[in-house]
């Protein structure tokens, strides 16, 4: 890899000039202080130690108070992790032939209170709603989180223990013991389905918290699912950047992972980067302990009885607020491959990144493929003997198909379980790779795969991912350029356009299972009865979210119009249907009528009951109303076709990756040489040189005594000169001697 040109080694130390102070830290004859509230710990062994020894009994003070293992910011010690992950993996992908560094050791982040605490802030924002700042923390909580930190350390911990809580939950701080409870409640206590215990929740924080930024920095950029940064719109936008020449598809689903995970492959996968035991041995725990699971009997429909008179729910002070009625309707909308979320036994919030720790595999192996399967054309613009595109970087999903020779090449790409693979070249090299495929996915995984269940399609049929369909169109571009002579030539060409749009067809599916509508060819709108008790104002309000909610989930489809404004039209004709029943109006037509095309109007008066509805608006004693948007296709924002750049990464990996070369002391002393050859000078030796010309000067000029007295001097001598010699009574000023003596 070429070294990189010195104006942009320049740009980015000017740029990022705040850094080059840790960069070049200068050694300590003593040991150092302990870290500021936000600086990076490197190593954080240290003070684990001191926190291990005091938690002991070795250290100064109360070897029991918790509140003296809190020393460090616990954000700080996390970013610590995740500096030290991202560094060793970039260092080994520059030298991928160097033997890779042993993974580090996670024992002395698992002992640290401070992570602890970290881990319970965000169970209890979970579990409550509401965040807890650090210092609101009781002590008897902190007391709590010590005794269990010393469990999962001395291996006493059980995950779905109920009869020993190491630490209650917020919302039941007033539960019983169970060893005062009765036979037949500690039976029902056991047998009984129901959450987990809030202590497990907590320890799944903190693996959490220890396992995402160890993996993260090894991860495949292939893959797009529960992973920070990489969302559903990331993928379709590198599918649009990068999946435009491709002609045959390979669709596959390996779901059945998800749903039941085999515990030995995913320990077998996740001890190649882990290798410490106290941290395999808890999620081997999670994985292997049973669910307790609602019996056969429990599932007998019981006999109905008469509904009695019930009062409304009231919601207890702790308990957080269900979700509002347009974002359960959004959650319906989620597409096939978004909609399985993995929860694996005890593990949690932890089984998302297990199942991407298992699927990195895929991930590995089809990398490797793809490095197989190149095989460039000098005569085609795809792409060259070097593997860089040749073609027009300001239009990339466009591609000619002039050309007897093709580049033939493969790419890749993962949604949670779903993958989807791209070929170009002839539909043979598709069949290879399914076959290895199926091959691989049966010895690693242990999934039997097919033929029917991995189809190979052409661009043409349109292919389906996360509910948008791939299809290719022909385009005619005009082709001008400029001969021999300066005569300037236009000609037709002809090439092909990736287009990534909305499934209407799935749209519609989505909206009748959620009961908005009925019939498949002509679709029917269908009251919403849900909202049926609710104002006019908070109807619409309620709706106009869901409708920017899906206006921003279409973002990059080719028809975003057609297809938001269609939503809106189902909308606006269930709510139409409900203000009809509810305000006995019979028809949509008499609803429009009153309300108006976007219902904006209310509904609700009558002549000669009450006064006008803007004289309430006025007063404030009603809510406005707001009409219902997208109602018109001309209201409908323009699709976004701004593509993701060429090896794109999320914002946190880039400024971890920035950090780390400017924190490289190599890296800093080639810019140190690139300024100086420049002629040029950073601002921290620019201060330098100011503040060592100020000091230097200043054993020149006079004391500051010397300097007051004249000062004073000048003033009273530009006094006398104001008020007059006869005022004053003396012939001038004696300057200063005169003001000496006075002094």
């Amino acid at each position: 890899m070429p070294p990189p040109p010195r104006r942009a080694l320049l740009t980015s130390l000017l740029r990022l000039r705040g850094f080059s102070s840790i960069a070049s830290p200068h050694p300590h004859p003593h040991p150092p202080a302990p870290p500021r509230r936000h600086q990076f710990v490197a190593d954080p062994t240290a003070s684990t130690s001191r926190s291990v020894v005091g938690a002991v009994g070795g250290g100064s003070g109360n070897p029991l108070d918790p509140t003296q293992l809190l020393r460090d910011d616990p954000v700080a010690i996390t970013a610590s992790l995740w500096v030290s992950s991202f560094r060793a993996a970039a260092a080994s992908s520059a030298s991928p032939a160097s033997t890779p560094a042993p993974p580090q050791s996670l024992t002395p982040f698992l002992s640290r209170l401070e992570l602890w605490v970290l881990a319970y802030q965000k169970a209890y924002a979970d579990e409550t709603g509401s965040y807890l700042p650090r210092s609101s923390v009781p002590a008897s909580t902190l007391a709590s989180l010590l005794s269990l930190r010393n469990a999962v350390l001395d291996a006493r911990f059980r995950f779905g223990n109920r009869l020993t809580p190491f630490l209650q939950s917020p919302r039941a701080a007033n539960a019983p013991d169970p060893a005062t409870l009765s036979k037949r409640k500690l039976r029902a206590l056991l047998t009984t389905p129901g959450p987990p215990p809030f202590q497990d929740r907590v320890v799944q924080e903190l693996l959490l918290l220890l396992l995402e930024p160890v993996y993260e920095a090894r991860f495949s950029p292939k893959s797009f699912a529960f992973r920070p940064g990489r969302s559903p719109h990331a993928a379709i936008r590198t599918i649009r950047r990068s999946f435009a020449p491709y002609l045959w598809y390979i669709k596959g689903d390996l779901s059945p992972l998800l749903h039941s995970p085999d515990p030995a492959l995913v320990v077998g996968a996740l001890i190649r980067d882990v290798r410490d035991k106290k941290v395999v041995d808890l999620i081997r725990s999670a994985l292997l302990t049973p669910v307790v699971t609602a019996s056969e009997d429990a599932g007998v429909k019981k006999k109905k009885t008469k509904r009695k008179y019930q009062k409304k729910k009231v919601l207890p002070e702790g308990e957080p607020k269900p979700d509002p009625y347009w974002l359960q309707t959004f959650f319906g909308f989620a597409p096939e491959e978004a909609q399985m979320q993995p929860d694996w036994g005890h593990c949690g919030v932890l089984s998302p990144l297990l199942a991407n720790v298992c699927l990195d595999e895929l991930d590995k192996w089809m990398e490797e493929k793809i490095k197989e399967f190149y095989k460039p054309s000098k005569s085609d613009v795809v792409g060259g003997d070097d593997g860089i595109e040749q073609g027009n970087t300001s239009w990339p999903e466009f591609v000619p198909t002039s050309g007897p020779d093709k580049t033939r090449k493969v790419d890749y790409i993962r949604y949670g379980g779903h993958f989807l693979i791209g070929v170009r070249g002839p539909r043979a090299d598709a069949a290879v790779l399914r076959k290895q495929l199926v091959e691989f996915c049966d010895q690693r995984f242990r999934i039997k795969l097919d033929n029917e269940s991995l189809p190979i399609d052409h661009i043409t049929k349109g292919i389906m991912f996360l509910d948008h369909v791939l299809c290719r169109r022909v385009v005619y571009p005009t082709l001008r350029y400029t001969a021999t002579g300066g005569k300037i030539i236009s000609e037709k060409g002809v090439g092909t356009l990736l287009s990534v749009t909305a499934s209407l067809k799935q749209c519609i599916k989505q909206f009748r299972k959620l009961e908005f509508l009925k019939g498949d060819r002509e679709p029917d709108p269908q009251p919403c009865f849900r909202m049926f008790h609710a104002t006019q104002a908070h109807t619409n309000s309620q709706m106009n979210k869901l409708l920017l909610t899906m206006a921003e989930w279409y973002r990059y489809a080719d028809n975003r119009k057609k297809v938001v404004n269609f939503c809106s039209y189902i909308i606006r004709g269930s709510l139409a249907k409900l203000y009809a029943a509810k305000y006995k109006l019979r028809s949509r037509a008499k609803v429009y009528k009153i309300a108006s095309r976007n219902l904006s109007r209310p509904l609700k008066d009558k002549k000669g009951q009450s006064p006008e509805y803007h004289n309430l608006l006025r007063m404030g004693l009603v809510d406005s109303i707001d009409g219902l948007q997208y109602t018109r296709m001309s209201m409908v924002p323009d699709p976004d076709y701004t593509l993701l750049p060429s090896g794109w990464r999320p914002d946190h990996e880039k400024i971890l990756l920035e950090y780390i070369k400017l924190t490289d002391q190599q890296m800093m002393e080639e810019q140190r040489a690139c300024i100086r050859e420049e002629g040029l000078i950073t601002p921290q030796d620019y201060i330098s040189m100011l503040v060592w010309g100020y000091k230097k000067n200043a054993v020149l000029l006079p004391s500051s005594k010397d300097r007051d007295a004249h000062g004073s001097t000048e003033d009273l001598c530009s006094d006398a000169d104001e008020l007059g010699e006869k005022e004053l009574g003396n012939e001038g000023c004696q300057g200063p001697p005169k003001f000496a003596e006075m002094s």
